[in-house]
């Protein structure tokens, strides 16, 4: 257990560094316009795309699976929501509910052929990755989608008012000092030995101080984006599920190891497929802010986005074999890629360039993985 904490911590640390290193290396690369409010409010929107991917993405890959067809299906999601909205004209609420209901469908698709068919999750979603792309061009006939409806704009354009922004920052601080103080309360209760009040506090306050810089700069833009809103709730809900809930418990035993579980009597299939679904509608999350960013449905849409899902949650210390990961390492992970897509692009690094450093980074992370499991 001790080598588990140990690890995890190493792995933050890690990320927490490689970000200040990115930070950094880019704030003089460019002067100082990758640290402008504007710039760092246009990052986290892009965060948010492939941040909302790896939300879905990790409860795959920790149940010991992989999904390659998240990038066509959040073309194709995003492609029947821009259908929806300029071709149908229909209420935003419906367009929301009939995309995400899409997705959910989808999503249990791939887990019905994975779990109950036992065909390997790597084919099932490869095959599903050259479909949903087929069939997003046969609905498009290979044309652009356009113009979205304001009312789909609100989705991934919109800002977040100051005051409701400053109320919903202030929320989650409180939140964070009342979630150390109950879990303190609960060990006292349970005669389970505490770590030491300050460091426990201490942490919190880094995380209060660190979210009120992030609220003050992105104030000085126009506010808090509404995709990063978007997120931050489907983080604390995913964080819950993933360490609050018996599902959660379960997709984390049968990563680590899926006879024992099935053993002890769990539902192995159902659970894998529930998996698929639960990303599938990330995926629908996904596609509805990219197509509101974009403003359109494009047959190109969400290209290669499933590579930059799986490398988020990587770099963010899931383990391809299963078993092991965390939401908010795969939100790191997210937010390192997309830093680097930044950066890289305002320095006007060649396309070419900018795929070799992400396929790099991606390998480097594999084999840190890979190393730390044989460390153990």
């Amino acid at each position: 257990m001790f080598k588990k904490i140990k690890t995890s911590q190493l792995q933050l640390l890690a990320m927490l560094a490689a970000m200040l290193f990115i930070v950094v290396f880019f704030s003089i690369a460019t002067e100082g316009a990758f640290i402008t409010p504007r710039n760092i409010s246009n990052l986290l929107r892009q965060t948010a795309i492939v941040g909302v991917l790896a939300i879905g993405m990790v409860f795959v890959i920790i149940s010991a699976e992989i999904d390659l067809s998240v990038g066509s299906m959040m073309g194709l999601l995003g492609g029947i929501a821009a259908i929806l909205d300029v071709w149908f004209h229909l209420p935003i609420a419906l367009t929301i509910l009939i995309t995400v209901a899409t997705g959910l469908v989808l999503g249990l698709f791939n887990g019905w052929w994975v779990a109950y068919q036992r065909v390997p999750s790597f084919i099932v979603t490869l095959a599903g990755m050259l479909a949903f792309r087929g069939i997003l061009v046969g609905l498009t006939e290979g044309v652009t989608v356009a113009p979205t409806s304001s009312a789909l704009a609100v989705v991934g354009q919109s800002y977040l008012p100051s005051g409701w922004g400053m109320s919903a920052i202030g929320l989650l601080c409180l939140g964070l000092v009342a979630k150390v103080y109950s879990r303190r309360q609960a060990r006292s209760k349970h005669k389970v030995v505490n770590k030491a009040a300050k460091f426990e506090y201490g942490q919190a306050t880094i995380a209060v101080v660190c979210l009120l810089t992030l609220f003050f700069v992105l104030d000085n833009y126009r506010g808090i984006p509404t995709p990063i809103l978007i997120m931050g709730i489907l983080i604390l809900l995913a964080t819950y599920v993933a360490k609050r809930t018996a599902f959660g418990r379960r997709v984390y035993a049968i990563g680590g190891n899926i006879e024992a579980t099935r053993m002890s009597g769990v539902n192995v299939e159902r659970t894998k497929m529930m998996v698929f679904g639960f990303n599938g509608m990330m995926v629908a999350v996904a596609a509805l802010i990219l197509t509101s960013r974009l403003g359109a449905g494009s047959p190109a849409a969400g290209n290669m986005a499933e590579l930059d899902a799986i490398a988020a949650c990587v770099i963010g210390g899931t383990s391809l074999a299963g078993g092991v990961g965390t939401v908010f390492g795969a939100i790191m992970g997210a937010l390192i890629m997309a830093s680097l897509d930044n950066g890289m692009s305002m320095l006007d690094v060649p396309t070419f360039w900018q795929l070799i450093v992400k396929g790099a980074i991606l390998l480097l992370a594999v084999w840190l993985d890979v190393k730390t499991k044989k460390a153990q």
